[in-house]
């Protein structure tokens, strides 16, 4: 199974994702602009749009409008008056100053840009946002207002410091996530084959076959709770291997885990997640029915099989509010 790394390394790598999501448009409309035989790159797109319509303007008066670095649009500017498309003009009355216009190759490259390559690529990408939820454009605006409102770098500064937080699996926490598991079920149950296996081979069974391992710490005790989301079969994913120290239960750790778990495998594009438990989990089982879990009468028939002590299973169904 192909699975999106990036995309399961949740919110905090927004950015690399949506640089990634850039390229790929970016690349596409590349191509869209030879088909057009046009000289020109998408990135340079905004600058010649903005010269265009409120031009002759200055460089720093460019970057200010794109809320981009000025080195950025010097660097970018430079291609294009190489190209013949843009010309530093003085301004009337002040011949220190320089302003940006487009040439008349400019302006005619511009205007094949808006009668051909733009409405191409505004209908596809009309396509890709089609009956998603909400409106992704106002969504994006909103970030980039909170952002220029308060920088990612202020939110850090001035956030509380999380009483409890998530951690993805690295070798070094290989121990734990034997030691915590092995703890809870051997607290109720008998280790099994496949647990044993599970929990001393989690990088090879979980990690490199697209799945992810993650870990609740607090400051104060350090690991106290682990849980994993394995591939299974026919696109199926298992929530599994959840377990939470005996001296951190009352801290809600398993609501906490459970949580980040279905939010990366929503980050995942994870539409098909089971669970498999015994009803001597009856506080996890209420968790599980809490966040979203049916009883699901398939699931036991095509897994349940994989653990002798397995007596309940179920099926993720978010609830649509």
């Amino acid at each position: 199974m192909d699975v999106d790394l990036l995309a399961g390394f949740g919110v905090g790598f927004l950015g690399s994702r949506l640089k990634r999501l850039a390229e790929r448009m970016q690349a596409d409309a590349a191509e869209v602009a030879r088909a057009f035989d046009l000289p020109v790159q998408p990135a340079q797109m905004s600058l010649l749009m903005t010269i265009r319509l409120h031009g002759p303007i200055a460089v720093g008066a460019l970057a200010e409008r794109l809320r981009l670095a000025q080195p950025t649009v010097t660097r970018a500017l430079g291609a294009l008056e190489a190209e013949g498309l843009v010309e530093a003009r003085r301004a009337p009355g002040d011949g220190r100053t320089k302003r940006l216009a487009l040439t008349e190759k400019g302006q005619a490259v511009m205007a094949r840009v808006q009668a051909g390559m733009l409405p191409s690529i505004e209908a596809a990408a009309a396509q890709l946002v089609e009956g998603l939820e909400g409106d992704v454009m106002l969504s994006l605006a909103k970030i980039e207002a909170r952002l220029a409102e308060k920088s990612l770098l202020a939110r850090i500064e001035s956030a509380p410091t999380p009483t409890m937080w998530a951690r993805d699996f690295s070798d070094d926490l290989a121990e734990a996530f034997h030691r915590i598991n092995a703890e809870w079920i051997q607290s109720m149950f008998t280790l099994e084959q496949n647990d044993i296996d599970l929990l001393s081979r989690p990088r090879e069974l979980i990690l490199d076959k697209g799945g992810v391992v993650l870990f609740a710490e607090t400051a104060e005790m350090g690991v106290v709770g682990t849980c994993a989301l394995m591939a299974s079969k026919d696109g199926w994913f298992e929530l599994t291997k959840m377990g939470v120290l005996e001296s951190a239960r009352g801290l809600k750790v398993g609501e906490f885990l459970l949580t980040k778990v279905l939010e990366r495998a929503s980050s995942l594009g994870v539409d098909k997640l089971y669970l498999l438990t015994n009803t001597k989990c009856a506080p996890a089982i209420h968790l599980y029915e809490k966040l979203g879990f049916v009883h699901d009468a398939e699931i036991m028939r095509l897994f349940g099989a994989r653990y002798a002590r397995c007596d309940v299973a179920m099926s993720y169904r978010p609830r649509r509010d």
